[in-house]
């Protein structure tokens, strides 16, 4: 294929047919005019009469508007976050409130029950206490029994004892018949 640079001989781009390389002329004043006349010549004939100026501020408002549009975006999902932020911070502060109300209560209830605990172990003291007395006082007074029948018991014996000693067959007749004429006497005040 041949040389881009061999169809445009007159532009101003070097070309050196003996060195077959491709080159450029530096002087400016030649250069300038022919290089900005080919680059706006291209641009009228691809961009099919559109001036560059309204390419190029095409292409800036379009990306304005696309940074504009990252902007608000960016600023809804603050807002969003702030107002979620917020949110959470209501239920923090709704959620400490509830864990000290529950924290003063549980402190209420624990001396409370703290309390309860203490009169119902003293109501039991002192039941066991009253049912220790009654025990006492019923085995005093059944050992105060148990030794007075045993001492009647043995004042009886020792009574019997006497007297089965003393009795003989003539103070018995008298004493049977003393005994006889006590309930006669008393059967006559009756009558």
């Amino acid at each position: 294929m041949k040389n881009i640079t061999d169809s445009f001989p007159c532009l101003g781009l070097g070309y050196w047919p003996s060195a077959g390389s491709f080159g450029f002329n530096t002087d400016i004043l030649a250069t300038n005019p022919i290089n900005l006349s080919v680059v706006l010549g291209v641009l009228v004939f691809f961009g099919k009469g559109v001036c560059a100026s309204c390419l190029l501020s095409n292409l800036l408002d379009n990306r304005k508007q696309r940074i504009l549009k990252t902007i608000r975006n960016s600023e809804e999902l603050q807002e969003g976050a702030i107002e979620q932020l917020e949110k959470a911070r209501a239920r923090l502060r709704k959620v400490e409130t509830e864990a000290d109300r529950f924290r003063v209560n549980g402190y209420s209830e624990i001396e409370r029950e703290k309390l309860n605990l203490i009169n119902s172990i003293y109501t039991t003291l002192e039941q066991f206490e009253n049912y220790k007395n009654e025990t006492i006082r019923f085995e005093q007074k059944r050992a105060i029994n148990q030794v007075r029948q045993r001492i009647f018991q043995q004042a009886l014996e020792g009574a019997l004892g006497t007297l089965n000693s003393c009795l003989n067959n003539e103070l018995h007749l008298r004493t049977i018949s003393a005994n006889i004429s006590i309930f006669g006497a008393m059967k006559e005040i009756k009558d």
